[in-house]
Formats: structure tokens, C-alpha cells, sequence
């Protein structure tokens, strides 16, 4: 395992997230690998941001993306992929939003930029976090803090970049690094099966499930999640 030390493991955060979505993680993985956290905020396409995440190191990368930060991984696939040792997914998916979703998505922006944002961020409890997550403070506590960190203006841009994404499907499966697919059971926001698919589609994936886990599992299930990632580091480019 003495060659992933020569690579930078990325992590991508997701909508209204950032660095603390991965700081169970963080403390797991950096006595062993080096990581980054992609700081996406400033930034207003797929492309954009997948830019900043592959300047954040030199040489390899393993590459981790959370909800939106799996679409931003995706991206990364696409700009580089010879740069890209591994490959994890973590709730997330490669379609393009359905026009309901779409539709939704720009409602939720006229909100946030008529003054609603706080609001708007209050609703997304019951859709990221699973129903027993809900009701711990320190959770939800940490997701608001973050939100008003990335702030509503970041949320808007966010927002605009994800409707315009390109539609990753027929390219997963020309994915040829070891990736993880993990998803919550109960994920409402980008649900299983949406996984379930991915994982069928990259020809050398691994499909992880954590049960009781809504949308936010490095947060819900950190202790799950690092111990996914680290099995998944353990895996070299040449054997499954």
C-alpha cells in the first residue's frame, strides 16, 4: 500500500456544505494519506469547480465527492481521468435533475434571494438526514452552521451549476479505477437506486449501504464512512 502515499486524496463537499461535512473523515484518513478539502464556494459550473479540485494537488488524486460533490467528481472524470487513482461516490448520482426536480430547485432560489434562506435551510433537515438523525442537535447544528458559511449567494450559484450539469450516465461506465458507491438506505434526496445503477455501471465498484442513513452519511454514519474509504484506499489500480 506504499504507492497511496504518493497520492492526494480530494474531498468534494455537497449543497450547503463544506469542510466540516468531512471531519469525522478527516481525522480517520490523515495519519495516513494526505487530504484536501475542496472549497467550491466561489464557484458557478461543474467545470469550475472540478478545475479547483484537481489544482489543489500535484500528481494523483483520490477523489471523493459528496452529493453535489459527486457531480464535481464526475467532472473530474472527465477533465482528467488519468489523474484519478480511485474514486468514491457518497450519495449522489450521475443523471441529469428531472424538470420537477428543476422546477423545485428554482423555487428554492427565489426564496433564498428574496430574503427566505434560513428558511430554506431549515427544509432540507427532514430531507438530508434520516428520521433518528433529525433530532440530534449536533448534527443539524453543524449542517445550519455550514449552510450559513456557504452562505445564500454560494447556494444560488450552486444551485444554477447543478441544473446545468451534464449528464454523467453514459459516461460511468468508461470509468476504469477502483470506485466506491456508498448511499444511505433512506437517502430522500438522491435515493438508492440511483446508486444501485452506478454501481452496476462502473465495471470495478463496490456498492456500500448504510442502513438507518438518510442523505448525509459522513455526517450520520461517520465511523461507517471512514471505514468504507479506508477499505477502498486499500485497494490497488491494478486488482479488484
Amino acid at each position: 500500500m506504499a504507492d497511496t502515499h504518493r497520492e492526494t486524496v480530494v474531498l468534494l463537499p455537497g449543497l450547503l456544505c463544506d469542510g466540516a461535512v468531512w471531519a469525522a473523515q478527516l481525522e480517520g484518513l490523515s495519519d495516513a494519506f494526505p487530504c484536501r478539502v475542496a472549497a467550491l464556494g466561489a464557484y458557478d459550473s461543474m467545470s469550475s469547480m472540478a478545475r479547483a479540485a484537481l489544482a489543489l494537488a500535484d500528481g494523483m488524486l483520490s477523489v471523493v465527492g459528496h452529493s453535489m460533490g459527486g457531480y464535481v467528481a464526475l467532472e473530474v472524470m472527465r477533465q482528467a481521468p488519468e489523474r484519478v487513482r480511485r474514486l468514491a461516490l457518497l450519495d449522489t448520482q450521475p443523471g441529469r435533475d428531472s424538470p420537477e426536480q428543476s422546477a423545485r430547485r428554482e423555487l428554492l432560489i427565489a426564496r433564498a434571494q428574496a430574503g427566505g434562506f434560513r428558511d430554506v435551510v431549515r427544509e432540507f433537515h427532514p430531507l438530508a438526514f434520516h428520521e433518528h438523525a433529525r433530532s440530534d442537535a449536533s448534527l443539524t447544528t453543524v449542517f445550519d452552521d455550514m449552510a450559513g458559511r456557504v452562505g445564500a449567494a454560494a447556494f444560488v450559484r450552486h444551485q444554477r451549476a447543478i441544473m446545468a450539469r451534464p449528464d454523467s450516465s453514459p459516461t460511468v461506465p468508461r470509468i476504469s479505477c477502483p470506485t466506491l458507491v456508498l448511499c444511505g438506505r433512506q437517502d430522500l434526496i438522491t435515493p438508492l437506486e440511483n446508486s444501485q445503477r452506478m454501481a452496476t455501471a462502473i465495471p470495478r465498484s463496490t456498492l456500500t449501504v448504510l442502513e438507518d442513513c438518510g442523505h448525509m452519511a459522513p455526517m450520520e454514519r461517520p465511523a461507517a464512512v471512514t471505514a468504507a474509504l479506508r477499505e477502498w484506499m486499500g485497494r490497488t489500480h491494478g486488482t479488484d
